[in-house]
């Protein structure tokens, strides 16, 4: 059996086309997340991933699935 992994580079790169593509700026998302500015730009840069509870808010955001937005190799 294969044990999927989610790759954090790619996800943080959906993440960014993403939020771009809905016109929403860093900061904006951030303070709809209760998280930093900080954050975000981890995720985006994919060293970091964002928790499940702001998964499903992010994906509420950008008006799309988690599975959408998480890459899984």
């Amino acid at each position: 059996m294969t044990i999927p992994t989610i790759d954090i580079q790619q996800t943080g790169a959906n993440i960014k086309t993403l939020r771009k593509a809905a016109g929403i700026k860093v900061k904006d998302m951030a303070d709809a997340l209760g998280v930093t500015p900080q954050a975000v730009a981890k995720w985006q840069a994919g060293a970091a991933l964002p928790t499940i509870d702001n998964l499903v808010i992010l994906a509420a955001m950008l008006d799309t699935k988690i599975d959408d937005i998480l890459v899984i190799a």
